[in-house]
């Protein structure tokens, strides 16, 4: 679908008085089915699937990559990142549609702080970090302090957001009280994921085989937790008791006590592993970015069921997590 055909949906999506649509009297909106919005950033759209049959029921258009997405801390709305169209896209949480975008410089990678003051985005292309006014999406700052901004992951105070540098090789702390830097630290090759976890912060780097553990106050790595090649991204579960790191070069999950970071199972999960998201039943849902595949992980039974999707899938989400206290807060937590 061209960018000039994907505009003109849009613009009736968010036009509603351009469509004549035919009056239904004493109608009962039927509940919508439960749905997973996996964002294939090879082909510029949003594939939406039925949870219950897992069915692809639709595409919805982006413009051009959308990479990953963050839920508004009322829970109303989804932001979804489009960063090589220079755009944040806002879905509805429940069913999918859009209700409209916002044009924002390269948004990669963004979350909102604990406290829903800021919404920090990662400009991965650009070489800056843009924390917003949440309420407003005004620019509050820009940090410029290293080459390829990727994941990023606060302090429960929000006093502090940590962002990974995939290209410096390193790892900085931004202060958002005072909007300067603290510290910036080399963690490794092509560090993505990062997570606060239990006092101290934890970074998946994907040009290696492991997490290196850093001093949230000083910076230092303390700790190097082996895990796999290409480990790439961190998701505590629901009842906080293991990280999963996805290994997207090896292939692999890596399933980690949450206590002790020690590694107690690897999962075979061939495609690419990028992002996943918990289900209520338990099971994971996971990004498969090299196979243009979501799957679906049973860990009781320990067996894979496969979703044919669009090309290069990488953020998931699932609406169950709209009334999944524990897999938000675990969320919120990572």
């Amino acid at each position: 679908m061209t960018t000039a055909a994907c505009l003109s949906r849009r613009t009736l999506l968010a036009t509603p008085a351009l469509l004549s649509l035919p009056a239904i009297a004493h109608a009962t909106p039927a509940t919508p089915p439960a749905i997973a919005i996996v964002l294939d950033s090879g082909g510029a759209n949003l594939s939406i699937i039925d949870m219950m049959s897992r069915r692809v029921l639709r595409e919805e258009p982006t413009f051009r990559e959308p990479s990953h997405w963050a839920l508004t801390p009322d829970h109303k709305t989804l932001l979804v990142c489009d960063a090589s169209g220079n755009a944040i896209f806002f879905l509805d949480p429940v069913t999918g549609r859009e209700r409209g975008h916002k044009l924002i410089p390269d948004p990669y990678q963004l979350w909102f702080s604990p406290d829903g003051r800021y919404l920090t985005v990662n400009c991965l292309r650009l070489n800056h970090v843009d924390v917003y006014h949440a309420a407003t999406l005004t620019l509050a700052h820009r940090f410029k302090v290293g080459s390829m901004p990727s994941h990023l992951s606060y302090t429960p105070d929000s006093k502090t957001v940590f962002s990974s540098m995939q290209d410096s090789g390193t790892l900085v702390s931004l202060d958002l009280v005072s909007m300067k830097p603290r510290w910036t630290t080399a963690v490794g090759k092509t560090p993505a994921g990062v997570m606060w976890h239990n006092g101290v912060v934890l970074v998946a780097i994907m040009g290696s085989d492991h997490v290196v553990v850093v001093d949230p106050t000083t910076g230092q790595r303390v700790r190097t937790v082996v895990t796999d090649k290409g480990a790439h991204n961190l998701f505590l579960s629901p009842d906080r008791q293991r990280i999963y790191v996805t290994n997207r070069v090896a292939g692999s999950l890596t399933v980690l006590d949450a206590k002790t970071l020690g590694a107690v199972k690897r999962i075979a999960m061939p495609g690419g592993p990028d992002d996943l998201c918990f289900a209520p039943d338990g099971k994971l849902w996971i990004a498969l970015r090299f196979d243009s595949r979501v799957a679906v992980y049973d860990p009781k039974a320990d067996a894979t069921d496969y979703i044919p999707v669009g090309r290069s899938p990488h953020g998931i989400f699932l609406s169950t997590l709209l009334n999944d206290k524990p897999a938000l807060t675990a969320m919120r937590l990572a």
